[in-house]
């Protein structure tokens, strides 16, 4: 029953509310948001820390308030029902695509729309007249509805912030769809339509104010979830597997001598620090003279890639950077014929897409061609390797393939020099170039998987990173840079090719882009290509042993190719499942040692870097990435239901945006439970804070932590354990929550 004071309240004057002053509630909603996390959507999945809006706090304390917002049990039925009528507008709302029918009015806002709407909307309010009316006089100011809604459900001054965080948190995965889109989305016309935050929030009041008007209710249910026993027992576990990793690995980096430099390497790889690398790196160093290097895997190259044939244009660098220049992939066939090619194969997706979707024709469609979808079912299900090779050969001839050249000139010469010389000077190339040097990109390839941009490289914004390789090994071979490096004491031999590769992650392939190589590298580059092979072949059957399956050398092979291609494979990989530490120094001190691919490797040379700018620049972006795909992963393995995606297996797509769970969850927000447990379960992915170890001088590392505010608040209070293997007096030191430093034993 509603109280008379909200009966008054539904027919009150607007201007009564719009004298108020609401900067009282503007800072209210400001706090409830710092509380939430960003979701990237599906097409580039970014890992996030979920709870990183309590890395203000110690990581202990954070758990619990965790435990106490997102891990609810026992929802009071009134929320629950304002949740299940709040995803249904949003779902339509935030829709990119997926239906064939466009919500009406969508472009007048999230609030205005919906509001509008939900007049017709029968299950929120029930035909009641009053309902209706207040719908109707509704303020068109987003601050004077947020403050006439708290006001009709009696939330008073001192809580406004805890309620409103609460409508946050009891539908957290959409909240951080909406924090995406309001902070970190590079908003255009391709995405969905810009949303403020406190319409997002106005409109949950709306709902809210509609459905259970006894929703204060829920600041009493919020209080009682503190206190329960599961953080601390979590916080227990998860410092005793940290101190078994680490103990482990010490012993191993304690065993690890600086070796006199063998001669001239035949060739250098520089791959993406990911943890997929660590253990490729050793396969193929293993297969001759070959040395390897470890940097973020968008090369230094804060671009935007476009390919001028699709159309199409994305960020390939982390987050964190905003693209500073637009490459553009030139096809090396006429424009005409590539457009052509492209045009057909689009065209013929977006029949099908229309006819599968529109809600006239499913059935007509399914009557047509049911014997011939029902075949290649068939065929996909039972012969995946042959579902594939045919779909390869008709999408060949509807649009045939073509090789790409990055357009570097959108970069002016003195940033090429710029950008390459700090690429260069951070993993410590600067002398000894091999006549090979190679940028290794990295990407996945699995089928039928809405979780497929995980796997690709989280430095490059959920994207392969072969076009930023092909962009940075363009720009070292151009005479023009060459001569200007040297300027900078880096002197590349006239003898000495970059080139451009990727690593399939899923298969290990190499493919090596270098088309235009020159005549006398060819038995060099042949070379590389057999020990790369070998390589694969090494990596595949320890990767095989991971994944529970083969120890046959050809069989696990035969396996691994099929997990990429089989659309019912659950689990094409396990990413960077187990992922535990993040080491930057030099090669020699990890060459010798087996990291089980659970280590993030990053080159980097202490006796090069004299004023500290490359070792603040990978601790204020590598390792900040590295922490958040550790929190990602941490998180999504203790309760994959509040913090995870839930099972591939039950999963809907919605919108193209988002996964939920059944027809009307939360849209989830973390990783499948496939990528983190072995079953349904049994965690494959250990729970553990990422240790990051530095070879380097202890002073040099302080300093740089005392004047980072990010590495202040990651370090002080407990999100990152941080090892220093001081090379001037061979201690090793940990670095307290209090920043003051302790000899490691």
């Amino acid at each position: 029953m509603e109280t008379m004071l909200q009966q008054e309240l539904i027919n009150e004057p607007l201007e009564f509310l719009l004298a108020d002053d609401y900067s009282s509630i503007d800072e209210a909603v400001a706090k409830s948001w710092s509380k939430i996390a960003p979701f990237w959507p599906l097409k580039n999945l970014i890992a996030v820390n979920p709870i990183s809006g309590f890395e203000n706090l110690s990581f202990k304390e954070a758990l619990t308030q965790a435990n106490a917002y997102f891990q609810q049990p026992g929802m009071p039925v009134g929320m629950q029902e304002v949740n299940r009528q709040s995803i249904k507008w949003l779902q339509v709302f935030f829709d990119e695509g997926q239906s064939t029918i466009s919500m009406p009015l969508r472009e007048s806002g999230l609030l205005k729309s919906t509001l509008s709407l939900i007049q017709f909307d029968k299950q929120i309010h029930k035909s009641n007249r009053d309902k209706i009316q207040w719908l109707d006089h509704q303020a068109k100011d987003v601050g004077a509805l947020i403050a006439k809604a708290l006001l009709q459900l009696q939330i008073e001054e001192h809580e406004q912030e805890l309620f409103l965080t609460l409508m946050l948190t009891t539908l957290p995965g959409w909240a951080a769809y909406v924090q995406y889109l309001a902070s970190w989305a590079d908003n255009n016309a391709k995405q969905a339509p810009v949303v403020d935050q406190s319409e997002y929030l106005a409109f949950r009041l709306a709902i809210t104010c509609l459905i259970w008007p006894d929703a204060k209710e829920l600041l009493d249910w919020h209080k009682k979830a503190f206190g329960r026993p599961d953080a601390h027992h979590t916080y227990r576990n998860i410092v005793s597997a940290e101190s078994s990793y680490q103990q482990a690995l010490l012993e191993k980096l304690a065993q690890t001598r600086s070796t006199q430099k063998k001669k001239k390497a035949e060739a250098q790889l520089v791959f993406c620090i990911d943890v997929r690398s660590e253990p490729f790196r050793r396969a193929i160093e293993a297969q001759g003279n070959y040395e390897t290097f470890g940097f973020a895997g968008f090369f230094g190259l804060p671009v935007s890639i476009s390919n001028p044939i699709t159309g199409e244009s994305y960020s390939s660098c982390p987050v964190l950077l905003k693209p500073a220049y637009n490459i553009a992939e030139i096809p090396n066939c006429a424009d005409q014929v590539c457009k052509e090619g492209n045009d057909r194969l689009k065209g013929l997706k977006k029949v099908y897409q229309s006819l599968k979707y529109t809600f006239t024709t499913p059935f007509n469609l399914v009557e047509t061609i049911g014997a011939v979808s029902g075949l290649w079912m068939a065929i996909r299900s039972l012969a995946p390797g042959t579902s594939d090779l045919i779909q390869s050969n008709l999408k060949k001839a509807i649009a045939p393939d073509y090789s790409v050249t990055p357009d570097i000139d959108t970069i002016p010469i003195n940033q090429q020099v710029a950008l390459s010389a700090g690429v260069l000077k951070v993993m410590g190339l600067t002398e000894n170039f091999a006549p090979l040097v190679v940028f290794c990109g990295h990407g996945s390839s699995t089928e039928n998987n809405a979780f497929a941009t995980a796997l690709d490289c989280g430095a490059c914004g959920g994207r392969h990173g072969a076009p930023n390789a092909r962009a940075l090994a363009r720009i070292l071979n151009s005479q023009a840079v060459r001569t200007e490096l040297k300027e900078q004491g880096i002197d590349i031999p006239n003898d000495t090719l970059f080139v451009a590769a990727k690593h399939n992650t899923t298969t290990d392939e190499v493919e090596i882009y270098a088309e235009q190589t020159p005549a006398y590298f060819a038995e060099n580059l042949s070379r590389l290509k057999d020990a790369l092979k070998l390589a694969k072949n090494d990596n595949i059957l320890w990767r095989s042993s991971q994944m529970g399956g083969h120890t046959d050398a050809k069989r696990a092979q035969k396996v691994t190719a099929l997990r990429a291609k089989d659309w019912a494979e659950v689990r094409p990989e396990w990413g960077l499942a187990r992922n535990a530490g993040f080491i930057a120094g030099p090669r020699w001190l990890t060459s010798n040692i087996n990291l089980e691919g659970r280590s993030f490797l990053h080159s980097y040379e202490w006796q090069k870097d004299h004023d500290g700018k490359s070792l603040t620049a990978i601790l204020t972006a590598p390792v900040v990435v590295a922490q958040w795909i550790n929190a990602q992963y941490l998180f999504s393995t203790l309760d994959n239901v509040a913090f995870g995606a839930g099972s591939k297996v039950t999963k809907n797509i919605t919108g193209k945006i988002g996964i939920m769970q059944g027809n009307a969850s939360d849209l989830m927000n973390g990783l499948p439970l496939q990528s983190v447990f072995k079953s349904d379960d049994t965690p494959y992915h250990i729970p553990v804070r990422l240790s990051v170890i530095i070879y380097a001088p202890k002073a040099k590392i302080e300093k740089i932590v005392k004047q980072e505010e990010i590495l202040r608040k990651l370090f002080g209070n407990g999100w990152l354990h941080l090892i220093c293997f001081d090379p001037e007096d061979e201690q090793r030191y940990r670095l307290n929550c209090d920043l003051s430093w302790a000899e490691v034993g």
